[in-house]
């Protein structure tokens, strides 16, 4: 495994994390104050991942402290292991953050690259046990795509119910939301998206009635899923035909005027 390349990004400068090493550990005593010791962390965010050196190398862009007095040393990026075509980097520094007189109340971004010793590939990389990034399906290599709650690899659109719960779950809309479909072929899904409201909304029974918030969402088929692009209320095809020409008058001829409940 070979080591880490690090850089730490702060100002207008920059500083390397050997030369952050160097300062001294334990207590430090300025005036009146005592700053606590150093302590192990991890980034607050996982920024972007993409890769450099033909492949062979990651560079893992996170979010760490920043202020007045040096907030982060010992920045690391390692190799930890590949298994079942993943790759698992670690990224940590320590910190003395945690200290409310130590005045890191800021944030500064790094960059911590980890050398691989082979080029990635298909692989995913998985940062700290938590973020997944992949390059198949990038847009903008060499960034890698981040995974979402749905995975690396989002359900096909079709008309399934599994699919249409993708689709609920990628609309800009409240997790408590019910859905009925209104019509779906190869390109197009309509959904009339119910969202149940009350003092307190979880599970059934919590509060919430059963009706509320109610839209109707059209999406289009793409490779990563239904994507929802367009919302109209209307009944039948005339409101939704001045935004979107090309849906087929067979799923919104039928169409009632949506109850906004």
């Amino acid at each position: 495994m070979l080591g880490a390349v690090l850089t730490v990004l702060a100002g207008c400068g920059s500083k390397s994390a050997e030369t952050a090493a160097t300062a001294g550990a334990g207590e430090v005593t300025t005036g009146a104050a005592t700053v606590a010791d150093w302590t192990l962390a991890a980034p607050i965010r996982i920024d972007g991942v993409r890769t450099t050196d033909g492949g062979r190398s990651l560079a893992v862009d996170a979010e760490v402290p920043d202020g007045a007095r040096d907030c982060v040393r010992s920045l690391r990026g390692e190799l930890d292991t590949v298994e079942h075509g993943t790759v698992h980097v670690k990224v940590t520094y320590e910190t003395r953050s945690l200290d409310q007189d130590s005045g890191c109340t800021g944030t500064q971004r790094v960059t911590a690259t980890v050398k691989l010793g082979e080029s990635l590939g298909s692989r995913r990389v998985m940062v700290n046990s938590m973020d997944v990034y992949t390059p198949v399906g990038a847009t903008k290599p060499p960034a890698l795509r981040q995974c979402g709650e749905n995975g690396c690899d989002p359900t096909p659109p079709r008309c399934t119910s599994s699919s249409y719960q993708q689709a609920v779950n990628d609309t800009d809309i409240s997790k408590h939301t019910s859905w009925e479909e209104r019509g779906c072929d190869d390109t197009w899904l309509v959904l009339d998206l119910s969202t149940r409201m009350g003092p307190v909304c979880g599970d059934a029974g919590d509060g919430c009635s059963s009706s509320g918030v109610s839209q109707r969402w059209f999406y289009r088929a793409e490779a990563s899923g239904w994507r929802p692009v367009a919302t109209n209320g209307d009944a039948g095809c005339a409101g939704i035909h001045k935004v979107l020409p090309d849906l087929p008058e067979r799923l919104c001829v039928a169409l009632p005027r949506l109850d906004r409940g």
